[in-house]
C-alpha cells in the first residue's frame, strides 16, 4: 500500500514522494513579468517536495493578466528563471513549468490588449490590475485563424521552460482559464469546429497539449483540470462525458500526469456540490492522477491506499509550510496561513514562514 512519503515515477521525472507542491500564484515578479531573486529562496525552501508545480506562468504578454505574475515568452524571463531552477535543483527538488492563458480572465490595464476567450462573454466580478480592481472586460472570441498562433506561443514557452532549466511542464486547463474557457458550454458557444460538440470543445486542449508534447516530451508535460462544478465563473452542463472525453484524449498522448482540482460542498477555497469525478476519470485515464483540493494527511492516505490518487497536491499548505513533508511525516502541527500577504510583493508571508526546530 503506496503513502505519501513513497517515490513515485511521473513520467520522466522520479519523484521522492508523493506530496506534490501544487501551482500557487504568488505575484513577487516584476511588473514586465520578469522572476525576480526572492523566488529562488521561496522554491529552494519548499524543496522538499516530491514535485514543485511552480505558478502559472504566461506564455505571452497577452496572456498573463494578473499584476507581477512571471512570463516565460522572452530571454530575460528564462535567464531570471534560471536562478530557480538551480536552487530547487541544489535542495534535491525538482520543479515543472506551469504554462498559463487567462483568457477572459486577463485585462487590457495589465496586458496592454483586448482579452480573448472562446467566445463574447463577460468574466464576472473585478479583475486585479496595477491601479487596483477593475470590472473585467467583454472578450473577444478568437478567429480560428489566430489559434495556430496560440499553440505556438505554448511551444515557445514549453521550450523556454526547459531551457530554463525547468524539469518539464503543466498545461493549465483548469480554474475557468483560456483552455477551461474552450471545455466548457457556459462560456463556448462557437459554431465553428471549435464549438458545439465535446469533440469541437476539447480540440483546443488536444491540440495544445500535442504540440508541447511533440515538442518537450510526452514524458515531461502535465496537464491540469477542474473538473466539477462551477470554476471561476465557466462551468458545463454535463461535465462527466466533456471530461471523461477529455481524459481519454490525454491518455492517449501519454503525458506524464493529470493533475485534478476539485473542491467539495465545504470547501475553503471555492465549493460546488458537483460530485468530483475523479473515480470516473480514473477509468478513462491510466497515467498517474493527482488529486487536489482540502487535503489533509488522513484523507490523503485514504484515497492512495483505495486507488483513486497516485499522489495529492498541497497547495497553502505548502505556502505556509516551507517543510510541509517533513510536518506531515510527523503529524505536526501546521503554520496557518496569511491572506493578507498572498500576492504582496517581498518577504512577508512568502519566505518568512518558520519551519520546525
Amino acid at each position: 500500500m503506496s503513502t505519501l512519503f513513497d517515490p513515485i515515477s511521473l513520467g520522466a521525472l522520479k519523484a521522492k514522494n508523493r506530496v506534490i507542491m501544487a501551482p500557487l500564484t504568488r505575484a513577487r515578479s516584476t511588473r514586465e513579468h520578469v522572476p525576480t531573486p526572492i523566488m529562488a529562496e521561496y522554491y529552494a525552501q519548499r524543496a522538499s517536495a516530491g514535485l514543485i508545480i511552480g505558478e502559472a506562468t504566461g506564455i505571452s504578454q497577452h496572456a498573463v493578466g494578473w499584476p507581477y505574475a512571471p512570463g516565460l515568452w522572452s530571454e530575460e524571463q528564462v535567464e531570471a528563471w534560471k536562478p530557480v531552477t538551480r536552487a530547487v535543483h541544489a535542495n534535491g527538488g525538482l520543479i515543472i513549468a506551469q504554462l498559463w492563458h487567462m483568457g477572459r480572465m486577463a485585462h487590457s490595464a495589465v496586458t496592454g490588449i483586448h482579452p480573448v476567450s472562446s467566445s463574447a462573454t463577460t468574466m464576472p466580478g473585478d479583475a486585479h490590475t496595477y491601479d487596483g480592481k477593475k470590472p473585467f472586460e467583454a472578450a473577444r472570441p478568437l478567429d480560428s485563424d489566430e489559434i495556430p498562433g496560440l499553440i505556438q506561443d505554448y511551444v515557445r514557452a514549453a521550450n523556454n521552460a526547459i531551457a530554463a532549466g525547468f524539469d518539464g511542464v503543466q498545461i493549465h486547463a483548469a480554474n475557468g482559464q483560456l483552455i477551461d474557457q474552450f471545455l466548457r458550454d457556459s462560456s463556448n458557444t462557437r459554431t465553428d469546429e471549435y464549438g458545439g460538440s465535446i469533440a469541437n470543445r476539447i480540440r483546443l486542449l488536444k491540440q495544445v497539449t500535442g504540440a508541447v508534447a511533440n515538442a518537450v516530451g510526452a514524458d515531461r508535460m502535465a496537464v491540469r483540470l477542474s473538473p466539477n462544478g462551477e470554476s471561476y465563473g465557466v462551468d458545463d452542463s454535463n461535465p462527466e462525458p466533456l471530461f471523461s472525453a477529455a481524459a481519454v484524449a490525454l491518455d492517449d498522448i501519454g503525458i506524464a500526469f493529470l493533475e485534478l482540482r476539485e473542491p467539495g460542498p465545504d470547501g475553503t477555497f471555492g465549493s460546488t456540490d458537483v460530485p468530483r469525478l475523479s473515480p470516473v476519470l480514473r477509468k478513462h485515464f491510466k497515467g498517474p492522477l493527482i488529486l487536489n483540493s482540502d487535503y489533509d494527511l488522513k484523507r490523503s492516505q485514504a484515497d492512495l491506499s483505495n486507488g483513486l490518487a497516485d499522489a495529492i497536491s498541497f497547495g497553502r499548505p505548502f505556502l505556509a509550510n516551507p517543510d510541509l513533508v517533513d510536518r506531515l511525516r510527523n503529524n505536526s502541527e501546521l503554520n496557518e496561513d496569511r491572506m493578507e500577504t498572498y500576492y504582496s510583493q517581498g518577504e512577508e508571508g512568502y519566505t518568512d514562514y518558520p519551519k520546525l526546530a
